[in-house]
């Protein structure tokens, strides 16, 4: 069939799929797509499942998610110009761009989805000289996407270095208009000022603004504002990859981190803590898993990140005029006292005193009573740590350290099919 265009058509001069080839029916094609897109970590965010009428919902938080739903879902079915979602942390922002991306892989198209901290991790392990792919190749790759999904930006480390490359990429997109979704929790006046002024195009770019409180406790029906185990109900033992795209070596330590996981969630007992330099290589995956095994076995399991374990404390200071915030006596004890505490990303959190002392007081608790703990952590080396904690994590006695040393499953999947 030849299909003809007029010269003024935007698929004037580019490939133009026959439609009587339909791009959905090419399944080997939607799987290439879906691996090469970084989605697979998110492969539960749908439109289907993006709900606004949750309990403990005010009627202006649930038209907010209205709003933002539709914007999403009409911005899914033809890709034109920016989409910059804002909203405080959990509200729904990552779920509804990785929605959109799902669905224009779905159709056929590329689409590419990072987050800004693990695009400049990616872009700096580049200069290493066991790089499997350089810079060149890996930056066009972001530049011309033709769906590129940044999430939280703004949540990375504010290095010159780190503004100039998110400038470079998104200058180089905006000035060619590119389809992009941007997706932040940040005040954006307070971004680069270079960034501000693309954001702010209302000619390219539809702002939607989340007006709603952290999405995940409203899924939990306020039943459990503590812990965000379900949110990571699909994280078990039985999908933990192992070998795709990883060398000997790499599938060797993933599945000795695996077996090990195993036995700890057969038996939680003292301290396992998780180390590994890589986003994305295994940590939390298995953190998880070996929560979801306890609670599936009627054990109280409290999972929370480090940073959102702080937020919920915050919180909880005026819990009373906060929708699914716990007060604070029964989060701090919750917490403290849960049959098994998965603590992930320890170190990436706002190091203030006050933070410091939360975690101290809470993991030194748990450290003399000998509650099981699980620990995440993607710092270089424990000295980075609170002193205090890390006297906790060498004693041996109590505590065992598992390195995950293989590459992030993106760039394994990148490295091969890129």
């Amino acid at each position: 069939m030849r299909l003809e265009l007029a010269v003024d058509d935007p698929q004037f001069g580019k490939p133009v799929r026959c439609p009587n080839y339909r791009a959905e029916e090419d399944s080997q094609r939607i799987q290439k797509l879906r691996m090469l897109s970084n989605l697979d970590t998110y492969a539960h965010c749908r439109f289907d499942n993006f709900h606004v009428d949750l309990p403990g919902l005010s009627a202006a938080h649930t038209r907010s998610l209205q709003i933002a739903v539709n914007a999403a879902y009409t911005y899914a079915q033809a890709p034109d110009g920016w989409l910059l979602l804002v909203g405080g942390l959990g509200c729904g922002k990552t779920h509804l761009a990785a929605a959109i991306g799902h669905e224009r892989v779905a159709r056929g198209d590329s689409v590419l989805f990072v987050t800004a901290p693990d695009l400049l991790d990616h872009l700096r392990s580049t200069y290493g000289p066991s790089s499997e792919v350089g810079y060149d190749d890996l930056f066009e790759r972001m530049r011309e996407a033709p769906l590129l999904i940044l999430d939280d930006l703004g949540a990375e480390n504010p290095s010159p270095w780190a503004r100039e490359k998110l400038y470079q990429l998104l200058n180089h997109r905006y000035s060619r208009q590119l389809p992009t979704i941007v997706t932040t929790n940040v005040d954006v006046e307070m971004l680069d000022a270079r960034l501000r002024s693309r954001l702010f195009d209302t000619l390219l770019v539809r702002q939607v603004t989340f007006d709603a409180p952290d999405y995940r406790n409203a899924t939990q029906g306020l039943r459990d504002p503590i812990s965000d185990l379900m949110i990571y109900a699909d994280m078990r033992f039985e999908n933990f990859d192992t070998h795709t795209h990883a060398s000997p070596e790499e599938q060797r330590n993933l599945v000795e981190s695996l077996e090990a996981a195993r036995q700890y969630a057969a038996r939680p007992q003292r301290w396992l803590v998780w180390m590994g330099n890589f986003h994305g290589c295994g940590k939390t995956h298995l953190a998880a898993a070996i929560a979801n095994a306890v609670n599936d076995g009627g054990g109280k399991v409290v999972f929370l990140t480090a940073p959102d374990l702080l937020d919920k404390i915050r919180r909880s200071y005026g819990a009373a005029s906060i929708p699914g915030a716990a007060p604070y006596d029964s989060l701090y004890t919750g917490v403290r006292d849960a049959d098994l505490l998965v603590l992930d990303d320890l170190g990436i959190q706002n190091e203030t005193n006050w933070a410091r002392e939360k975690l101290f007081q809470i993991l030194n608790h748990r450290y003399v009573t000998g509650r099981a703990t699980v620990i995440t952590t993607g710092v270089k080396a424990l000295r980075e740590l609170d002193s205090r904690i890390v006297t906790r994590l060498v004693d041996q006695r109590r505590c065992v350290i598992r390195q995950i040393t293989s590459r992030d499953y993106a760039s394994r999947t990148f490295v091969r099919n890129g």
